[in-house]
């Protein structure tokens, strides 16, 4: 019975492991695009869309063609000025005076559903656009690899070429990897405890 129970065990941590690395890996080469409207009224939340609607036609001819989230972020930072004034471009022709800053920085997700894939809870890389207070209601979709992107948005199938078989598990069947994905984030934020050490954007993000 001992055995057993040891084997069990075993099996199960070399599942935990195999699933937390490939969470980690998903994290790891994903870019988000996260856009705060100023506030939750109606008109703020209209305004948000139109901005959106902008900067992704703007996304496609910058992060079109990006080979890793690394280059993708580079490419942030070469735009982001010209990112703000295409969304405060809109925001004028609209009537809206609300400032637009665009930062890239590390963020805390909660589990969101985009068409056919929810993406984990966790800390993800993000294009965040903020519109005025940035106290409404967000927006958001994947930027890299490019599932959001107008020419991403015309071809079926696409998450099916730019994920892991794996990674379209954990994508597509939340349910079956929510808790061991929380598992393995709450094994992880103790080891960095114990340690000291984190093992997240071992690449400098």
């Amino acid at each position: 019975m001992a055995g057993l129970i040891l084997t069990v065990v075993i099996s199960n941590s070399c599942s935990l492991l195999k699933t937390g690395m490939e969470y980690d890996e998903l994290r790891r080469n994903v870019l988000r695009l996260h856009i705060l409207a100023d506030s939750d009224s109606g008109r703020d939340q209209w305004l948000k869309l139109r901005v959106r609607d902008e900067v992704l036609r703007l996304s496609d001819s910058i992060f079109g063609g990006a080979s890793s989230r690394e280059e993708a972020e580079e490419k942030v930072m070469q735009n982001l000025r010209r990112l703000e004034e295409r969304a405060e471009d809109t925001l004028r022709r609209l009537g809206c005076t609300a400032p637009v800053r665009a930062q890239l920085e590390t963020v805390r997700f909660d589990e969101r559903t985009y068409g056919d894939i929810t993406m984990p809870a966790g800390d993800y890389r993000a294009l965040r656009l903020m519109i005025g207070s940035a106290e409404g209601h967000n927006w958001w979709c994947v930027m890299y690899p490019e599932l959001c992107l107008p020419a991403a948005c015309a071809e079926s199938g696409s998450a099916d070429e730019l994920f892991t078989k794996e990674q379209l598990e954990i994508l597509r069947k939340p349910k079956k990897y929510r808790i061991r994905l929380a598992v393995w984030d709450k094994t992880k934020a103790l080891r960095k405890k114990l340690t000291g050490k984190n093992d997240e954007n071992r690449d400098g993000a």
